[in-house]
């Protein structure tokens, strides 16, 4: 017996499970002209939700096989292999030209709806947003509800500027907790602020999840949100100017290459919070794709002893890096920020590699949608 659900991609992921139709095209045949009749959907957000739906299925079939959910035997395995995926209200939902279109120098969209077609609909977005999705937007939308406000989701590919094969040497780039960045040219892009407001989110988290209720569990998802776009958004900021010095000056970009470094490091326990908390690997993916975009080329190089090893001389030493700022070489005597120092040895080893044209140790960490970036607009 087929039951009834508010949800139409909930209900089709049922009608997949209880007919085995896994596929678009097979469940589609089972479910296309009921939830049109029941939910009043038009002929492309139909096959949008039974698409959905398949998707999710066949996703939850794939790990079901690859024993992600547990083994076969274990109560956990039992308790989600039968339950066909289940979708919430406020999941995203997919819009193609025929149910969505932009008028991007107007900062409107039209956009279809189960009460008809409604136009006019304002956007907010930056300068640079509208014109990226003006020139460059391609395929399907997402439209989905996050903390009360509206989100449109646009792909747009962007094309890569042609590689510079001969810089004019490399900017280095010390990557780190206390300073987010530091470039050999000598600039700091300080963290203390950004590290005031993940203890304070981390404390707040933690007195909202002892409560132990729904409305404090949506208070720290809430927060969590909130302090994920706070660190994207000054990834963002710090990987554009980079990008942009490198660009100006005709140089490389040279990275440490950190994969792995949570598990390599030791921390007393006060420390382990903030360092999970750190987004290296995100800022390098910016670094990364930016650069790709302006023709930059990057460069990932072995970390190994860069804070311990002076710039000027050569020379390797713990006892080189006095304090958490301190340079002072035992060799030769030279004092430089740490961090600044460690950049300059990052500068030299990333020109040396693209010297000898030795492949860099790590590849340039790709884009979450390989060259595609995605266009956010908040509606109002």
């Amino acid at each position: 017996m087929r039951s009834h659900h508010r949800w139409p991609r909930s209900w089709a992921a049922e009608i997949a499970y209880a007919e085995e139709a896994y596929r678009n095209l097979e469940l589609r045949r089972h479910t296309y002209a009921e939830v049109k009749a029941r939910w009043g959907l038009g002929a492309q957000a139909a096959q949008h939700v039974i698409k959905k739906a398949a998707d999710a299925c066949t996703t939850s079939l794939a790990s079901l096989r690859a024993r992600r959910l547990h083994r076969p035997a274990s109560g956990r395995h039992r308790q989600v292999a039968p339950k066909p995926p289940s979708f919430r209200s406020d999941a995203a939902q997919p819009y193609d030209d025929r149910m969505l279109s932009s008028q991007i120098e107007a900062r409107t969209v039209s956009i279809w709806t189960t009460s008809g077609r409604l136009k006019g609909v304002a956007i907010t977005a930056g300068a640079e947003q509208l014109a990226t999705l003006g020139y460059h937007r391609q395929g399907e939308s997402d439209l989905l509800r996050r903390d009360g406000d509206w989100y449109l989701l646009a792909t747009c590919e962007v094309p890569e500027a042609e590689l510079d094969t001969d810089p004019m040497g490399f900017l280095g780039v010390d990557l780190g907790i206390v300073n987010i960045a530091t470039t050999s040219d000598g600039e700091i892009m300080a963290g203390r602020r950004l590290n005031r407001l993940r203890e304070r989110d981390l404390k707040l988290r933690a007195n909202l999840q002892r409560k132990r209720t729904k409305s404090a569990r949506r208070r720290a998802q809430r927060r969590r949100r909130k302090e994920a776009r706070r660190t994207r958004d000054i990834n963002h900021k710090i990987a554009k100017r980079i990008v942009a010095e490198a660009a100006r000056t005709g140089r490389g970009i040279g990275l440490e290459d950190l994969t792995g470094i949570r598990e390599r490091v030791r921390l007393r326990k006060p420390q382990r919070a903030m360092v999970h908390s750190w987004a290296f690997a995100q800022l390098a993916e910016f670094i990364s794709y930016k650069a790709r975009r302006a023709g930059v080329p990057v460069v990932f190089v072995d970390p190994a002893y860069t804070s311990r090893t002076c710039s000027q001389c050569g020379h390797i030493d713990k006892a080189n890096r006095v304090s958490q700022a301190r340079f002072v070489c035992r060799s030769c005597g030279f004092v430089d920020h740490a961090d600044r120092n460690g950049s300059r040895n990052i500068r030299a080893r990333a020109w040396e590699l693209w010297r000898r044209g030795a492949p860099s140790p790590a590849p340039a960490v790709p884009h979450q949608r390989d060259d595609r970036t995605r266009a956010a607009h908040h509606s109002q």
